[in-house]
């Protein structure tokens, strides 16, 4: 069947604006402008040409040639004006969505939420929960898990301000953000209205929230989710509750694979799914919309029921799915689309897969342009179009070599992983080796979990001992995705090294190209033998590349692992745990977000005791991973408590045996052979002393390397550091907040580091580090390791300068 593309290139041009204008929305109006004038110009131009092409007048009177006749020119500007048209098309798609950024980015930083990042002070809020409650890497402060969600900031001020501030309104509001909170008082659920103090932070331009919100306490209720949240509430929560006294992960994939609710999962298990490639399984994703659709569809049918009547009934049954399974931006686009091929097949148009899909995209980022930058967005597109497109001419290549059935099968899996792997390797810059076959044994179990999960979830209030059996059997194939994913890892190489960045996209995208040329290219003709013959040497010289990879970060690379190493940052996400060493005796900079990934390097790096511990502030990416080290440390230095719960911290390190000490500037003392000195915060003034202004910032000297940490401070409290005092030039800088773009780039100038450290964790949803900051590190003559492209990074002396170890590849060193 002939794939219908029309509306792939409007699509596409409204996704590019909508990608570009978020970043800089004061642009979003000009630019709308622009474009829509354009498209009118371009629409006038088309008519034109289109209305002398029919009539055979000329436009002009060029010299004759042969062949250029009037029916010759008649096709020509015919031509000519259908593919101005498109364009035209393409210029008005990209306008409506820079009118959709216009209009949305306003209300995203109202008045009243600039003035509260300038004022960096705790500000009480009321906040509509709209995303389930997820533990923060399964961190407890004070032992109280630290819960992670999203939602809308509705009012904003200081507790006794009123409905003005300023003359700035601070109710009315709505604004997007990230909100972290203590759970002690309980868990909200989506649709509560809450109420909760704490501190405001910003992120980056073009992100999905517009700020960050860190509650200090328990969030207090204001008003309970209507009605038709509160029943899905209780539905998911109940069939969790239910599948949870299952054994074994299956117990906790299950609410993932029926309802969505993946609270569930495992770390483990979610590493475990992410590496064989089969992490789309873990929530449900649209492949769920499209089996509960397809089985009304097939009810009602069966029922005699009209083409009205079967409309009426899919829609409304979407709709209560997509409420019960939460909509995220698989499950909207799935119900977007399936809402546009309903609609379509009742007005006696049957919608076409891809126009259906190019259509629904585009609708939705209109509603959201932020949508545009969603990596989950853009894979559940990128792999229905996979589908859609690469599926059919696969599966028949396929049949050549094997059986039809297992052709199919085979062919999907491999079509939607060609599609997203060029999305998925800036995600992570490394192939999984085994995400096709993984896919073909795990895929064909997850509609059945879905079907049977989903009914049990439906009959538990009404029927329980019915809604267990069904539990019970959806268990089975639940538990048998879980092993497989779990197989998968334990398999030798599961995942390959890959080049990341721009690069590796476009290697990717060369190498899909390629396999796709040797799969469904034609074979006759010496331009297409050339072409298979190219293909196939690119894909020869990526393997090749591959295998000396891995070869090379394998037992060669091990082979090189500087025994000397001074300073080692570890590979902990999205968080801070860099380590300072002199033979045998150990500082450790923060402990990151989670135990078990601190864990993992103190035991990889062999440290069993730290003797000096620098907590520099009480953000959860800094002290989360404390229970690592708990009962090992001999001396803590620590930043001034702002709560009872940063005092609880004090008091567990103590408990343990470690000495807790209020640092402040010109504490010193020794580790082995190395010096240290406390840099800040300056003890009794009234600026800079808690939070991430007021990290305590650290350095050592010694052993070759003279090292500076900065912890999270932003710009205004760097200028204040340089004010306190010279620094100078040091070895190695810690860079300060994972890289973000508020940085002093007098400050990183004055102390010209060589190797500029930078502890992120990889998607982590707020632009880290910034093209700013790696700029500013450039200009100093800074080198930048990531652990997030590089893993582990270990530093070391080496004569009269430094030899930098990283755990992957994509490091320099």
């Amino acid at each position: 069947m002939r794939l219908d593309l029309r509306l792939a290139p409007p699509a596409a041009a409204g996704w590019a604006s909508a990608g570009l204008l978020v970043a800089m929305p004061t642009a979003a109006a000009i630019l709308a402008a622009l474009l829509a004038g354009a498209a009118v110009t371009l629409v006038v131009w088309a008519a034109l040409l289109g209305r002398s092409g029919r009539t055979g007048r000329r436009l002009h009177e060029p010299r004759r040639r042969p062949f250029d006749g009037p029916r010759f020119r008649r096709v020509d500007r015919t031509l000519f004006a259908q593919v101005l048209g498109t364009i035209a098309v393409c210029a008005a798609a990209a306008a409506l969505a820079a009118v959709a950024v216009a209009v949305q980015a306003p209300a995203r930083s109202p008045e009243v939420l600039r003035i509260v990042l300038d004022d960096h002070t705790e500000v009480t809020a009321t906040l509509t929960v709209w995303s389930p409650p997820v533990p923060s890497a399964g961190v407890t402060i004070g032992g109280n898990p630290q819960l992670r969600f999203r939602a809308t900031l509705t009012a904003l001020g200081h507790a006794d301000l009123g409905p003005q501030a300023g003359g700035v309104p601070t109710t009315g509001l709505e604004v997007p953000v990230v909100v972290f909170a203590d759970a002690a008082a309980g868990i909200p659920s989506i649709g509560d209205e809450i109420r909760l103090s704490g501190t405001v932070a910003p992120t980056d331009p073009g992100d999905a929230a517009a700020a960050l919100f860190f509650g200090r306490g328990s969030p207090e209720t204001v008003r309970t989710a209507p009605w038709w949240l509160d029943w899905a509430n209780t539905l998911r929560h109940g069939f969790a509750d239910a599948a949870g006294e299952l054994p074994g992960e299956g117990a906790g994939l299950l609410p993932g694979l029926a309802i969505g609710d993946t609270t569930g999962v495992s770390d483990d298990l979610d590493q475990a799914m992410t590496t064989s490639s089969l992490s789309h399984l873990t929530a449900v994703s649209g492949a769920n919309c499209a089996i509960v659709l397809a089985l009304v569809l097939l009810s009602t049918a069966s029922l005699g029921l009209g083409r009205g009547a079967r409309v009426a009934i899919g829609l409304g049954v979407l709709a209560g799915f997509v409420v019960l399974v939460t909509p995220e931006p698989s499950v909207v686009r799935a119900a977007t689309m399936a809402t546009i091929v309903l609609l379509s097949g009742a007005l006696g148009r049957p919608g076409r897969g891809v126009a259906s899909l190019a259509l629904a995209s585009l609708c939705l980022l209109v509603a959201d342009p932020w949508l545009s930058r969603n990596y989950g967005f853009a894979l559940s597109v990128l792999a229905t179009l996979g589908l859609l497109v690469l599926a059919g001419p696969l599966s028949r290549r396929l049949t050549r070599w094997m059986p039809r059935p297992l052709a199919v099968l085979l062919a999907i899996p491999l079509a939607a992983q060609l599609a997203c792997q060029p999305v998925l390797v800036l995600l992570s810059p490394t192939l999984p080796a085994y995400g096709v076959p993984a896919n073909l044994l795990a895929a064909p179990a997850a509609p059945v979990a879905t079907i049977v999960g989903l009914a049990a979830c439906l009959l538990l209030p009404w029927l329980p001992w019915l809604s267990t059996a069904l539990i019970w059997l959806a268990w089975l194939p639940a538990t048998w995705i879980a092993a497989v994913a779990q197989a998968s890892t334990t398999l030798p190489g599961s995942t390959l090294p890959w080049l990341g960045g721009p690069t590796g996209v476009l290697l990717t995208l060369a190498c899909t190209a390629a396999v796709l040329v040797l799969l469904v290219g034609r074979s006759p003709g010496r331009s297409a033998t050339l072409l298979r013959v190219a293909s196939g040497a690119l894909v020869c010289v990526a393997a090749g590349a591959t295998v000396g990879t891995v070869a090379g970060t394998g037992l060669g690379r091990a082979a090189v692992f500087p025994a000397t190493w001074q300073i080692a940052a570890c590979d902990i996400g999205q968080g801070d745990a860099v380590l300072v060493r002199d033979g045998e005796r150990v500082a450790l900079v923060d402990v990151g977000p989670d135990p078990a990934l601190l864990s993992a390097c103190l035991d990889a790096l062999q440290i069993d005791r730290v003797d000096l511990l620098v907590l520099t502030h009480y953000d959860l990416d800094h002290v989360g991973g404390l229970d690592a080290v708990l009962g090992r440390v001999g001396t803590a230095l620590v930043g001034p408590p702002e709560n009872a719960e940063d005092a609880r911290l004090h008091a567990e390190l103590a408990a343990g045996g470690a000495t807790v000490t209020e640092a402040g500037r010109g504490d010193s003392g020794t580790l082995g052979s190395l010096s240290w000195q406390v840099l800040w915060p300056i003890r009794g003034s009234a600026l800079f002393q808690t939070g991430n202004p007021g990290s305590v910032t650290i350095q050592f000297e010694g052993g070759g390397i003279r090292s500076l940490f900065l912890g999270d401070l932003g710009e205004e409290s760097q200028e204040a550091l340089r004010a306190a005092g010279p620094i100078g030039a040091v070895d190695v800088v810690k860079v300060a907040h994972h890289g973000s773009r508020d940085q002093s780039g007098a400050l990183y100038a004055e102390i010209r580091a060589s190797v500029g450290l930078v502890s992120v964790g990889a998607d982590n949803g707020y632009g880290h580090p910034t093209q700013s900051i790696l700029d500013i590190l450039g200009s100093s003559g800074t080198a930048a390791f990531r652990t997030d492209q590089d893993g582990l990074v270990v530093v070391a002396p080496a004569g009269r300068g430094l030899r930098v170890w990283t755990e992957k590849v994509t490091g320099a060193g």
